[in-house]
């Protein structure tokens, strides 16, 4: 009988599958929060090494033939870029101390799953917005823009393009995580009330 239950800290009896749902609910908070931290830590990598060079045909004069011009594509000429690498990085950062504070955080102290679970809803939003910049500077890129006569460039950058949206996808799967990470903590925190 008493293998079936266990005291809580509050001096009342705790039921084993009380128990058995919180270990199940740590297991995927850990799963979730080193998926958070690999995905934004790559997403980071790939489009902070993210530099392609090529020629464009320029002409200058209609009469004289085109002048190639070496061109170069770097992520940290786009602010919008800038900020979506500076975004991941701190979402990896984050990841990494939450992953262990909630592995250290055993007991269930209210006050660092609470500030955890704030910034968790923190990083979501940080997240989301840095990939909402980083897509929209990205379908300029992909289709132009006529209004303000802005060219795309996808189609001389191809590589530079390509590896961007994978960084975007990787940013979005750890944003994502997080999302799911706070809908976790509201469905525990619906369940104990």
């Amino acid at each position: 009988m008493e293998s079936q239950y266990k005291n809580s800290s509050n001096g009342g009896v705790e039921s084993g599958v009380a128990v058995a749902n919180k270990r199940k609910m740590r297991g995927w908070d850990v799963v979730l929060r080193f998926l958070a931290l690999a995905l934004s830590l790559t997403a980071a990598v790939v489009l902070g090494v993210n530099k392609e060079m090529t020629t464009v045909a320029v002409t200058l004069v209609p009469t004289l033939p085109p002048v190639n011009i070496p061109v170069t594509a770097k992520w940290h000429d786009l602010s919008a870029f800038v900020f979506f690498v500076v975004a991941n990085i701190v979402a990896c950062v984050y990841a990494a101390i939450s992953l262990l504070l909630t592995l250290a955080n055993r007991s269930g102290k209210k006050g660092i799953t609470m500030l955890i679970n704030f910034l968790d809803l923190t990083m979501v939003a940080l997240l989301f917005s840095s990939v909402g910049a980083a897509v929209a500077i990205g379908l300029m890129g992909y289709e132009g823009n006529s209004h303000v006569q802005w060219k795309k460039v996808c189609n001389v950058f191809d590589r530079f393009c390509d590896q961007a949206a994978a960084a975007l996808g990787l940013s979005g799967g750890a944003s994502l995580a997080f999302f799911m990470l706070v809908v976790l903590a509201t469905l525990n925190l619906h369940k104990k009330h």
